[in-house]
């Protein structure tokens, strides 16, 4: 492990990362230094309620918590902050990275990293909220890998507490090259400290990075993060933990996220269909037998026998 200290995100994922997840995570490894949560959006001229459920969920008490918005322009962004404020929170993180067209052909997420004129009036939206705290994620472009050139002199007005780059461009989505040139030339020009979050898989991708970038501030996972729950604890207990240590605390983690699931929705179906894609993240741990069971459970009893076959 590298003497520096590093901050360790857990990345927003939609579906997957919400509230339980959250507290159970933190729960069973020790909480990361903030928990980004999946964006909140503007949904047919509202602020979706399902979003203001998640960061105003009791369950948000034993983490830090790190809301995230998603907006086209200044109106949604400030109306998104206004609705994390009036939820009790004084952090906000804006999303400059979603790859999806649902969202870029909207303008937002990824589509806004060259559009200056919104970009600007965002910055003008933060520098009159000094009681907030903002960051924003992003990637290079939406298709090319220049599109930061031409507002990184906005974003470097922004008050933030950090800047995070996933750095590929959002045509890729996940996967593809990562373009660390890229990265390491955004590094050098932002004016704000730098998050790293990209294809961290284990505690040594963890050292390589920051071995790489000694001036980062934080290193972000998220699909690492889901399929090696134990990578940020790994990290920082300085070892890494052998097999039968990592599935106990998988079990753990999930069992406690089945058992809110299971008290607060409503039949098998809705029930399983939450809690199973996070077992696809986690064939690599528990083996393809057990990983193809879950996948065809049909019934919380076949689930349940499943889980219980691991190991």
């Amino acid at each position: 492990m590298t003497d520096k200290k590093l901050n360790i995100y857990v990345a927003p994922m939609q579906g997957l990362t919400d509230a339980p997840f959250r507290h159970f995570h933190a729960d069973v490894y020790g909480a990361a230094d903030g928990y980004f949560t999946p964006f909140l959006r503007i949904d047919h001229g509202e602020v979706r309620r399902r979003d203001l459920r998640d960061i105003s969920s009791p369950l948000n008490a034993n983490h830090r918590l790190v809301p995230q918005v998603i907006a086209r322009d200044r109106q949604e962004f400030e109306r998104l902050v206004d609705a994390v404020t009036e939820a009790g929170h004084r952090e906000a993180d804006l999303n400059l990275g979603c790859p999806f067209p649902l969202q870029t052909r909207r303008g937002r997420g990824a589509a806004l990293i060259a559009n200056r004129a919104a970009l600007a009036d965002i910055a003008a939206a933060m520098t009159a909220r000094p009681d907030i705290k903002f960051s924003v994620k992003m990637r290079p472009g939406l298709s090319s890998p220049d599109e930061w050139k031409q507002t990184i002199d906005i974003i470097n007005t922004m008050p933030l507490s950090r800047l995070t780059i996933h750095p590929r461009i959002a045509t890729q989505q996940y996967g593809g090259p990562l373009l660390m040139e890229v990265f390491a030339a955004m590094t050098a020009a932002s004016s704000h400290p730098v998050v790293y979050n990209g294809d961290i898989a284990t505690p040594a991708d963890i050292d390589r990075i920051a071995s790489a970038y000694p001036t980062i501030e934080g290193i972000m996972a998220g699909r690492g993060l889901l399929a090696r729950p134990s990578l940020f604890a790994e990290w920082q207990s300085g070892r890494e933990w052998d097999a039968d240590e990592r599935l106990e605390h998988i079990l753990r983690l999930h069992a406690g996220v089945y058992r809110h699931y299971a008290g607060t929705l409503c039949g098998d179906t809705q029930i399983l269909s939450k809690i199973k894609p996070f077992w696809e993240y986690l064939e690599g741990e528990i083996g393809h037998k057990p990983a193809k069971a879950i996948r065809k459970a049909g019934s919380l009893a076949k689930y349940e026998a499943a889980v219980a076959s691991i190991g």
